[in-house]
């Protein structure tokens, strides 16, 4: 009998006076012991009939605990039909049914049980193939052997003997969760033992690895060709569908295509990121599951997934549903901020589901409003011609008043590294959102802290150049620097400080420029996909000629008028970049979000939080105190501290 010892360490655990942690470990073990009923079953019953007397007693124990279990974990809606459908699993075994009646009984009352206490079936995003093998050599070859046919060196006379993960019959019954959870959990009185050290996304990788080792190279690309080709999209809409049922439960639900397809996506995950659901699709689904974490006691997990549902989902949609619905998509942006906020403060689980409840119905009429192909091309035009306009804005304004600074100072061999920063920043913009969508995924999140760290860290850059103009605005302090200071290290760094003002005004915004136009190109549709190039045309002449304009005028100002100018300019886009790079901070969750009654106006960088405001008026306060110090600075002296 293979894993009696786990009966009787089951058997002697305490099931009263759970705390939400260890009610979530109470149904996490429940699964794993209905998960070893739906692949063991049959090695102990064929044909009504016996087949191992040790092997049908350890089943009989096994829904019996999985019952016993059931009954004792905190009251839910659905646990009486849990119960009932535990009991009549526990009457299918006595009565030495045919396995895969148990088996399908088995896996249902599994997802069930998933679904009523929010047990998470998948990792959170794609694991990660290399990370896998590397901790499979670790911690598993030694039994398991190199190649994982239960070969090992330290597996020799080990009983029972360790799994070899190419007996095809049996893998075929063991679902990514259940060796998931045998990672978790391990086999007590085996080698099989626990991996609490290991985090939660490295058992993941662990498990998607060894249900991979043994997979048919054949079958792969089988399942790849089906994929491609569009097939059992509907079937496979996110990981927890990969990862919750076996490859037979797989076959007798969905058919035999889903299996090589299934096979495939164990052995490359990172391809259902690439062709995850539409975005707002995506953040209900992802507000749902932030839910059911929140009603079993993971905060943490709670306010992640709702996290991911505006940076991976909603967010990506924001621009074009301005163009149809301004107001909806201020009340979405503001309500998910709350949202966030709600479930940092742990509010009652009733509450935060009101909250979400809400959310989902103004989701649902976003969708609406932006159905693939619903957009006019009159739409697709104006949402176009809007996000680069208002993406572009803050960087061509920088730009242009850049290169005209360096053009007055004389110091136009500065322009080709200006001209480098910017078009180095295109470039590398470009291919970050080349290996974001084919190589690596890129996630919101990371997406977000790059928006937000560059644009503080340009806001600090615009603050320090912005202080050295208004210092030379006095036509006697510019006199002075000429005629001492040209050529020195501070002067130096103030134009390389530019040349980085260059590179991160154009770098932070190219990437969200382009994520948006993949969201707006699927909502357009094909009918208005040539107005987006319109758009995309139309905005490209409107910076270039505002650029133009700027640095044609600015060249002719008089030197203080023109350093006044600038500085306020730069002095004003220091506390916008403040605001935005505030706001995306929080968009990631890296900051709290305490919503105030106060408008929205992205190109000024102001959004209704406490933290973003707050972090504006300081930065004002910078720019005012620092322009102050350095106009006492350059004041003429008394005449009595001059005759002195």
């Amino acid at each position: 009998m293979r894993h009696a010892p786990l009966t009787i360490l089951l058997l002697s655990l305490s099931l009263f006076a759970m705390s939400p942690a260890q009610a979530d470990q109470g149904a996490q073990t429940t699964l794993h012991l209905l998960d070893y009923v739906g692949a063991d079953y049959g090695g102990a019953v064929a044909d009504g009939k016996v087949k191992s007397a040790d092997e049908f007693k350890e089943m009989q124990e096994f829904v019996e605990q999985a019952e016993d279990r059931l009954r004792h974990l905190p009251d839910n809606p659905a646990k009486a039909g849990l119960v009932a459908d535990a009991g009549r699993l526990s009457a299918l075994v006595a009565a030495k049914a045919a396995p895969a009646q148990v088996a399908d009984v088995a896996a249902k009352l599994r997802l069930a049980v998933a679904a009523a206490y929010g047990l998470a079936l998948a990792p959170r995003h794609a694991p990660d193939a290399t990370g896998g093998a590397t901790l499979y050599a670790a911690n598993c070859a030694s039994c398991h052997g190199v190649s994982g046919r239960g070969d090992g060196p330290a597996g020799k006379g080990l009983a029972p003997v360790p799994a070899n993960f190419h007996a095809t019959a049996r893998m075929a019954t063991r679902s990514l969760y259940g060796l998931y959870n045998t990672i978790t959990l391990g086999v007590a009185g085996t080698s099989m033992t626990a991996h609490p050290r290991l985090s939660d996304d490295e058992r993941w990788a662990l498990a998607f690895y060894v249900a991979g080792l043994g997979a048919d190279p054949a079958r792969v690309r089988e399942g790849e060709e089906l994929w491609t080709a569009g097939r059992a999209r509907d079937t496979f809409r996110d990981l927890a569908s990969v990862t919750s049922l076996s490859a037979e439960e797989m076959r007798a639900r969905h058919g035999d295509q889903a299996v090589p397809i299934q096979a495939f996506l164990v052995s490359h995950p990172a391809a259902l990121t690439i062709a995850k659901p539409a975005p707002i699709a995506f953040a209900r689904e992802s507000l749902a599951t932030a839910l059911q974490a929140y009603r079993r006691g993971d905060r943490s997990a709670a306010r992640e997934h709702a996290t991911v549902a505006y940076l991976e989902g909603y967010e990506l949609v924001e621009a074009a549903l301005d163009n149809v619905d301004k107001p909806l998509r201020l009340s979405i942006e503001r309500e998910m901020l709350e949202l966030r906020s709600a479930i940092s403060r742990g509010i009652p689980a009733d509450a935060l589901a009101a909250q979400v409840a809400d959310l989902d119905k103004r989701l649902a009429l976003a969708s609406g409003r932006l159905e693939a192909g619903s957009l006019s091309p009159g739409g697709a035009y104006a949402s176009a011609l809007v996000i680069l306009l208002r993406e572009g804005l803050e960087a061509i304004l920088l730009l242009a008043a850049i290169i005209a600074f360096v053009k007055r100072t004389g110091r136009k061999e500065t322009l080709k590294y200006v001209h480098a920063g910017w078009v180095l920043a295109l470039a590398l913009g470009f291919a970050t959102w080349a290996i974001a969508s084919y190589v690596i995924g890129i996630s919101g999140e990371n997406r977000e802290l790059t928006e937000g760290i560059t644009a503080l860290f340009a806001a600090a850059m615009l603050l320090y150049v912005g202080y050295w103009l208004h210092g030379k605005s006095q036509a006697q302090a510019w006199s002075t620097f000429l005629r001492d200071s040209v050529g020195q290290a501070l002067e130096k760094k103030t134009l390389w400080a530019m040349v980085g003002v260059s590179f991160l005004a154009v770098y932070r915004e190219i990437f969200e420029v382009v994520l948006f136009y993949e969201a707006l190109w699927v909502q357009a549709g094909p009918p208005g996909q040539a107005a987006i190039w319109g758009g995309i045309g139309t905005a490209a002449l409107l910076l270039a000629g505002t650029g133009w304009g700027i640095f044609k005028y600015s060249v002719r100002l008089p030197l203080g008028p023109f350093f006044s100018a600038m500085s306020i300019l730069l002095a004003l886009m220091a506390v916008v970049f403040t605001g935005q790079g505030v706001a995306a901070l929080q968009g990631a969750g890296v900051i709290g979000a305490t919503h105030v009654q106060f408008f929205t106006l992205h190109i000024l960088g102001i959004h209704p939080t406490i933290e973003s405001l707050g972090a504006q008026l300081l930065a004002a306060a910078l720019v005012i105190v620092g322009m102050r110090a350095g106009d006492r600075a350059q004041a003429p002296a008394p005449a009595s501290e001059a005759k002195s």
